[in-house]
This record gives structure tokens, C-alpha cells and sequence, in this order.
């Protein structure tokens, strides 16, 4: 079928191909390529199916075929879904028009992606009609195209692996699978590494972006600052090859646009001009948060902190995210004008005029969606504001005088002044009631120029000081100095800057306004020369640490780790608590956009890399030096062997299969080794000690049980007590020594001390009974009858004093075999002592014979305290003093008595002389 000028089927395609490439009518031979034969035999000939449409430097050029090489350039391609001769009817029912952008995978993936897949897998009638395995077909024909293009570099002729070709990662989500996918299937296994590690950085925030419709938008106002640690923490990683700078540049650009189309689509849901105000105001200023805080992090990122950041430097510009910045603002003025309607409402009279007239400001803006800006859509957006604004005129004027009445009421307070110019800071910046305040805000003015002068004196005043103090600057938790002088001062800045902010938002046109201005930004000049004196100052000392062996920021890869000080035998970890705050203040100020010197930045990482093995060395450390207080003194023979076991693994840390080499920081393989037998030796060492402690324990309790029965009328309990005493003696018996068992009040055999102890119970009785009758003091006495003797005669001594009415400290105490003590007001017979080593005749000491007993029995003898300076039964010449104790074992002593030996004191201490009670 020929066709001629008047060709319905050829001006189709002509006019199609103009309207795509944006051509002008005149700047293409259209008559001449009405002949051309490709167009010709797509449209007369029922088997040519395809007309490929392509525009080169040379101009338009049609072919019925396709060749790689076309992806260089736009294409479009007019294909026929039955092979016909297209006529004026068939035209619209059997062409197809599809264009072809950078290359036929990504071409094929975006129609899959946007148009096929979620027609045919999310519409119901369609799903319905497909087969389940064409949809997983279908779904996994865009898993794998993703894929391919991600890997792809379309420039190539073979589908090679370039990583700074971002044209597949379209959002963040893209870029997470981009790692994942390049974790199993890299080429090399350090390439994996590196991608493992990326994809585990990126993995705090990949579920919330994978979700990302499905969050509020609060939760993203979270994500944002979350999403900004991740992003930083990618670019500053030094374990693997840097980022690279192309692909982060790209990666910030879209997670800006899924935050921009977030905040569009949820706010798309509102009315923003008609639902409740308090819900359209939380909502867009979550919006507007999102907004501003990422543009506020690409910018500190890409305009600070990367940039000096010597590790890895930015080295482009500073990205600005221009398109997300202005929807912010644009969310701002939508606010702001839904606040001032409401601001007017408050102070309006409620008329109908007034209800008729608010009620219609919003006209302006029928059929304009207020959240979608674009170039495009900001000319309608201003002309509907500048008719916005000629309607609230009238109003404005009307309540600009009650506005300055409620404000001159409030201005004597200059923090109410201003929260209220806070409050209503859109109306104050219209113009009609800005001219009406203007005396109140000279007012206020005045109120801002003195917090300025108050910032700079409570600056200089505490700039100086030590934190902390009540000169000093304000202290905080956990910062070091420097950190907490220089958060302190950007504390006074922010304030200083708020102050700022007020003034050129509502006081820029007031004649003081330049003086304050000026005043406060050399007060903000100030605060920063402070701030970079203060980090000089740190970076001078730390520096000159570096060099000083005893300042504790040295640290050798190669030096030991710890060992045993031979003054005290504590054992010390050579990594000093000093690097661990290094590594703080170097992260804290870099935080806070300081550039850390190369050297410092290095010994911090050094420091930071032998961290987490330091802190678990420093550990097990405390744990050996304390664990002797955590011991009960009687057990510590039964852990020796633990102890010691403990003890040799810290002496002999050597390194290598010989063990010739010392282990060091530089030996990781060789640290984790070795740390891990330290932990378990401390471990075992730990649980010994808690199991004896958990022994000890029981045992008392259930003599504390035991004390506690009465023999007389619960014998069974008692017998029960006892026998269940037995049974838990008898199970450690075994493992303890006797040094152990003997610490336990009583002999070894607990039957034998449960006899003396109802022995002493019983005898306590019967002292009772002749303390209530007066003839205690007459009687012949046993101190082996008490469970404190010493205590006895110190109470005895107490009645003494009393009696002769004298400080205790003023008497002594004797013993006399002779007789009665004249010198004593009380005195008492005391019986019952056994005398070992020696004996005694009641007149002096004597050697044991051969066939002597080596313990004897004491004659009875008085006893009692007198005045220091009275004459004794004795001689002191004559006596030696000797302990009496309250055993044989000689683990206590009650009190040392003079008895006389003729004066040959040092035999008798030679030969071991003691008195002490016999056993009940």
C-alpha cells in the first residue's frame, strides 16, 4: 500500500517520532523520508513486524531491525502484534510503541519492574487468569534482571562488573542488595569479605527501607538519624577498600528521594487545608523534619567531617540534596499558612463576615496538591499564595491591634515577650501587623541584646575554670575536659544562635538590628577561637604524650601484653586506661567536626584495634588480683592448686608451637589463644571459689539452726539437725583439709563439740541461778564453762572500776595461788586450768619429768584486777606472764596471768609454756 504526504499511517509515526525526540518540524526532511523503504515495509508488508527509530549525530535513521549497538543512543521501536499490513482501521488495534533507554536489560527490567509485573501479579482478575508458575517466572525474570544490571556496565560488550556504575540502583534498596548479592558471588574471596562487611553496616536500616510505606512518619524521622550513623560509618570504615566516592555520592542522592516521595505519599493523604489543624501540624512537621535533618547530614557529612577525615576524603563538592531542601520548604509555607489561618481565627471576632471570609483562603489553591513541588508546579504555587494573601488582608489588619494589646501586656517579662513572638511568629512577619508591633519589637530587640551580653559574661566568667566547678564551665557525664568545655561552649553557641535566628526572622527591618547583629556574631567569632584554643591545646599535650614512655599513650604491636609487677605481684596489662580515653575524645571530637592530627588519629586506631582484647585482659586482671579477698581466708590452701595452675598460664605466655616467642599485640591468632585460656583458668579458678563459699555458708546456716533448738524439749529436731550436719561434712570431708574444718567453733568430731556446747548451756544455767541468788562471786568458778571467758572478765573488770570508782584503763589483772587478793574490791576462785609444757606446784614453775604428763592440771587460784601502781601477790622479777587460751589448738587467747618461775623467764618461753581451758 503506497502512501503519500496525506498518509494517515506515516504521519502516526512521524508525529510519534517527533513528540519523543523533541524535534522541531523544520529540522528534519519529513517528504524525503515518506519514501523511505524501512517505513514502507513495516506498514505494506505483513511479515516486516518491527520499524526501529533511532537519532544519532547524522540525524533520524529508520531499520526493521535491532543491533546492540542502537543502545548507545535513544531508541524507539514500533513493533505489530499480527502479522498484517497495517491499514487506517487496524493503526490503533495493531501497533505497539515502546521506547529503549540505555540498554535492552534495563529497558526490559523497568517495563517489568513498573508496568507488567504489578499488573499481572498485584490486579486480581489478572493473577486469577495467570498460572501460578508463569507468576514465579515472572517474578524471578525481575530478580535476575535486577541483578544483571546491578553487575552490569552497559557500555561494555560483555556484562563486566564495574562498581561505580550505579545506573541499577534506582533506591536504597537496590544499593543493600547490590552487597548482598556481590557477598556470594564475588570474584574474589577478599572482594566478598568486603561486601559481607558492607552488607552488615547496611543491614541497621535495610528492614525499615525494604518497609518503608509501612512506617509513620515519626519512625522516620528516627531513621533518618540512624540511617545518617550508617552511611558515615560506611564511608570511615578501614578494615576493608574505601567506598567509593561516586557510588556514595549517588547512594545519598537516593535515599534523599525515598525520603522525599515518603513524605509525599504520606502527607498526600491529608487535607491539608481542611482536616484538623493539630493533626495536619504534627504531620507536616515530621515532614518537614525528615526533610531538613537528612539535607542538614549530607551537608555535614560531604561538607565537614568527610572532608577532613584523612583516612578517606571527600574530595568533590559539598552535596547539597537541592530537590528535598525545597519540599521541605514548601511543607513550611503550607504550615505556615494553615498556622496563620488559625493564628487569625484566635483573635478574630467571631463574625460572619470573619467565618465567611477565613473560610474561603484556601480557594487559591483548588487543584494544587500543596506536597508535590517540582519547577513546574512553583509558578501556580506562587500565584495561588499571592491570591491567598490578598483575601486574609482585610483580617489581618482587623486583629494586628489585638495582637499588639495582648503583646504590650506581656513585655515587663522578657521570657513571656518572647514565647509569645515564638507563638505568633507567622503573624508577625506579615507585613501589616509587623508595622503595627513595631514598638514591641524594639522591645524585644532590646530583651535579645541583653541574652547577648549575658552569654558573653557568663562566657567569661567560667571560660577558665575547671568543669565542675562553680567558676568552671557546666560539666557532663562521661566527657573528658577538653570534650566537655568545647560541648559547653557549643551549647552557648546554639543559644547565641537561636538568638540570631529570632532576630532575622521577625527584627531584620529595625534600625538596632545591624548593632546586634554584629555584637552577636563576634560573641559566635568567640566562641569558636575558644573552642579551636581548646583542641590546639589537647592536640599539643596528646602529641607530646606520644613521645613520653610514662604518659600511658604509648603502645608497641609488638610489645607484651602483661606481667606480674615484681614489688607487689599484682598482675598489669600494658594498655593504660589513658587510650581508652583517647579513643573516646578522638571519636567525640570528631564528631564534633575537628580534624584529629594523622599521628593521634593512628595510635587510636592502634588502640582502638587491641580494644576489646585489652578490656578482657584488664578483666581477668582484676579478677586475679581480688580474688584472694573474695576468698575465705580458712579455704585458701584448698584452692592453691587452682591458683597456682592460674598463675603459671599468666607467667608462661609464649607464643608458636615451641613456645619460644613472647605473645604480643601484633599476634592476634596467638592473643585469642591465650586469652581464652586465661578466661577459662579464671573461670574455674571463680567457680572453685564460689563452690567452697556456697559450702561454708550452708554450714553455718545450719549451725546457726542448730543453736537455735532447745535441747531439752526438741531433741528430735536437734538429732535431726545434727545428723543432716553430719551428712554434708561427710560429703566434703574428702575434699577439704583439716585447716578448714578446724576454723568451725569446736573439735573436729561435731558430736564431741555439740556435747560441750549443751555442756556450757547447762553450766550457764546454773551461773545464772547463782547470779540471781548472790553467790557467784563466792563460788569456785570454771571460765571452761563459758563461750566467751573473755568476756567475763572483761565485765568483771567493768564492776572493779565501778567499785573503785576508777577508769579501767587504771587496772591490771593478777592471779595469786597464795591467798586472797587484799588489793582487789572484787575478786573471784577460778578452777579448771591445764598447764602444758611445764608444770606447777602452786609456788613456782618446774621442768616436766620423763614420765610427767605433758598437760597437768593448775591448782585453783584467785583472780581479779587492781590499781597499776598497787604491789601484786608477786614479785615481777619472779613471774613470767603466760597466754591462757581457750584450747589445746591455742587459736585464742582469753588472757595472760603472771606465774612465778623463779626467774628463768626465757626457759620457759623456750620450752612452750601455756595455760589453757579444759575441753567440756
Amino acid at each position: 500500500m503506497a502512501g503519500g504526504t496525506g498518509d494517515v499511517r506515516k504521519l502516526f509515526i512521524f508525529t510519534t517520532t517527533q513528540n519523543y525526540f523533541g524535534l522541531v518540524s523544520e529540522s528534519w526532511d519529513q517528504p524525503l523520508l515518506y519514501n523511505s523503504t524501512e517505513i514502507n515495509n513495516f506498514l505494506d508488508d505483513g511479515n516486516q513486524m518491527l520499524l526501529r527509530v533511532q537519532r544519532s549525530d547524522v540525524g533520524i535513521s529508520f531499520s526493521n531491525v535491532i543491533d546492540f549497538a542502537d543502545t548507545k543512543d535513544k531508541v524507539l521501536v514500533f513493533f505489530k502484534l499480527r502479522p498484517e499490513v497495517i491499514t487506517d482501521q487496524n493503526l490503533h488495534k495493531n501497533i505497539l510503541v515502546s521506547s529503549m533507554l540505555e540498554s535492552p536489560i534495563n529497558s526490559l527490567y523497568q517495563a517489568v519492574r513498573q508496568v507488567f509485573a504489578p499488573m499481572l501479579l498485584k490486579d486480581q482478575e489478572w493473577s486469577r487468569n495467570l498460572d501460578p508458575k508463569l507468576q514465579n517466572l515472572l517474578s524471578e525474570l525481575e530478580a535476575g534482571l535486577g541483578i544483571v544490571l546491578r553487575r552490569s556496565d552497559t557500555n561494555l560488550s560483555k556484562l563486566k562488573f564495574k562498581e561505580d556504575d550505579t545506573r541499577g540502583i534506582l533506591t536504597p534498596s537496590d544499593e543493600f542488595q547490590f552487597w548482598i548479592e556481590q557477598a556470594h558471588r564475588g570474584s574474589k574471596q577478599i572482594s566478598k569479605e568486603r561486601a559481607s562487611y558492607f552488607k552488615e553496616l547496611f543491614e541497621a536500616v535495610a528492614r525499615e527501607f525494604y518497609n518503608l510505606d509501612g512506617l509513620s512518619l515519626l519512625e522516620v524521622v528516627d531513621l533518618v538519624e540512624t540511617t545518617r550513623d550508617v552511611v558515615d560509618d560506611v564511608w570511615r570504615q578501614t578494615e576493608h577498600d574505601h567506598y567509593p566516592e561516586s557510588r556514595m555520592l549517588h547512594l545519598l542522592d537516593i535515599i534523599g528521594g525515598s525520603f522525599g516521595r515518603f513524605v509525599q505519599k504520606k502527607l498526600g493523604t491529608l487535607n491539608l487545608w481542611e482536616d484538623p489543624y493539630y493533626l495536619v501540624k504534627e504531620n507536616m512537621k515530621a515532614g518537614i523534619s525528615i526533610c531538613e535533618q537528612w539535607v542538614i547530614a549530607c551537608s555535614h557529612l560531604t561538607g565537614q567531617v568527610w572532608q577532613r577525615y584523612v583516612p578517606h576524603l571527600w574530595k568533590n563538592e559539598k552535596y547539597f540534596p537541592e530537590t528535598l531542601d525545597k519540599l521541605g520548604k514548601r511543607l513550611e509555607e503550607v504550615l505556615a499558612l494553615r498556622t496563620i489561618r488559625e493564628k487569625l481565627l484566635y483573635f478574630s471576632p467571631a463574625t460572619d463576615e470573619k467565618i465567611i471570609c477565613l473560610a474561603r483562603v484556601f480557594e487559591p489553591f483548588t487543584g494544587l496538591n500543596p506536597v508535590q513541588y517540582n519547577p513546574y508546579t512553583e509558578p501556580l504555587w506562587k500565584a495561588a499564595v499571592s491570591q491567598y494573601e490578598k483575601i486574609i488582608a482585610p483580617v489581618e489588619q482587623k486583629i494586628a491591634g489585638k495582637l499588639k494589646n495582648y503583646i504590650s501586656e506581656i513585655q515587663d517579662s522578657p521570657q513571656q515577650l518572647l514565647q509569645a513572638f515564638l507563638k505568633y511568629k507567622e503573624l508577625v512577619k506579615r507585613p501589616t501587623i509587623s508595622k503595627e508591633l513595631m514598638l514591641e519589637r524594639e522591645t524585644l530587640l532590646a530583651r535579645l541584646m541583653d541574652s547577648v551580653k549575658d552569654f558573653r559574661l557568663d562566657f567569661e566568667n567560667r571560660c577558665r575554670g575547671i568543669p565542675g566547678d562553680a567558676s568552671g564551665p557546666l560539666s557532663g557525664k562521661n566527657l573528658s575536659e577538653v570534650v566537655n568545655n568545647i560541648v559547653w561552649v557549643r551549647q552557648l553557641e546554639m543559644k547565641a544562635d537561636d538568638t540570631i535566628k529570632i532576630a532575622e526572622a521577625l527584627l531584620s527591618d529595625l534600625s538596632g538590628f545591624r548593632s546586634f547583629h554584629r555584637s552577636a556574631e563576634d560573641l559566635l567569632d568567640q566562641f569558636k577561637l575558644y573552642e579551636q584554643e581548646q583542641f590546639d591545646d589537647w592536640s599539643r599535650d596528646i602529641q607530646s604524650g606520644l613521645s613520653d614512655s610514662q604518659s600511658g599513650l604509648c603502645i608497641e604491636a609488638n610489645s607484651h601484653i602483661m606481667e606480674l609487677d615484681p614489688n607487689d605481684g599484682s598482675l598489669k596489662v600494658h594498655y593504660s586506661d589513658r587510650l581508652v580515653i583517647l579513643q573516646r575524645e578522638v571519636r567525640q571530637l570528631s564528631a564534633l567536626g575537628f580534624v584529629i592530627p594523622a599521628k593521634i588519629q593512628q595510635v587510636a586506631n592502634i588502640a582502638q584495634k587491641f580494644c576489646k582484647q585489652a578490656i578482657i585482659l584488664k578483666q581477668v586482671a582484676h579478677f586475679y588480683n581480688s580474688i584472694d579477698q573474695q576468698m575465705i581466708q580458712s579455704q585458701r590452701p584448698m584452692m592453691l592448686q587452682s591458683a597456682l595452675a592460674f598463675e603459671q598460664i599468666i607467667k608462661n605466655s609464649k607464643a608458636g608451637s615451641g613456645g619460644k616467642s613472647q605473645i604480643t599485640w601484633n599476634n592476634p591468632k596467638e592473643l585469642e589463644g591465650y586469652i581464652q585460656k586465661l578466661q577459662n583458668a579464671a573461670e574455674r579458678l571463680a567457680t572453685e571459689n564460689r563452690r567452697l563459699r556456697k559450702w561454708h555458708i550452708t554450714f553455718c546456716e545450719k549451725v546457726v539452726v542448730l543453736m537455735n533448738i532447745d535441747l531439752l524439749r526438741q531433741q528430735q529436731r536437734w538429732k535431726d539437725g545434727l545428723q543432716e550436719l553430719r551428712t554434708g561434712l561427710a560429703s566434703v570431708e574428702a575434699q577439704c583439709p583439716l585447716t578448714w574444718q578446724s576454723k568451725w567453733e569446736g573439735p573436729e568430731d561435731p558430736l564431741q563439740y555439740l556435747r560441750g556446747l549443751v555442756a556450757r548451756a547447762l553450766a550457764i544455767q546454773n551461773w545464772v541461778e547463782r547470779a540471781e541468788n548472790q553467790t557467784l562471786l563466792s563460788d569456785t568458778l570454771d571460765l571452761s564453762e563459758l563461750f566467751h571467758p573473755d568476756t567475763f572478765l572483761n565485765a568483771l573488770r567493768q564492776e572493779t572500776a565501778r567499785a573503785m570508782v576508777c577508769s579501767v584503763d587504771s587496772l591490771k589483772f593478777v592471779a595469786s595461788w597464795k591467798g586472797r587478793l587484799q588489793e582487789a574490791k572484787l575478786q573471784i576462785k577460778i578452777s579448771g586450768l591445764l598447764l602444758e609444757g611445764c608444770s606447777f606446784d602452786g609456788n613456782r614453775l618446774s621442768e616436766n619429768q620423763h614420765d610427767s604428763p605433758s598437760v597437768s592440771s593448775v591448782l585453783p587460784c584467785f583472780m581479779g584486777w587492781i590499781p597499776q601502781g598497787a604491789y601484786g601477790p608477786y614479785s615481777p622479777d619472779e613471774c613470767i606472764s603466760l597466754p591462757v587460751y581457750t584450747s589445746a589448738e591455742r587459736d585464742r587467747v582469753v588472757i595472760n596471768i603472771d606465774i612465778p618461775c623463779g626467774g628463768s623467764q626465757d626457759q620457759w618461753i623456750q620450752c612452750g609454756a601455756a595455760l589453757f581451758l579444759k575441753n567440756q
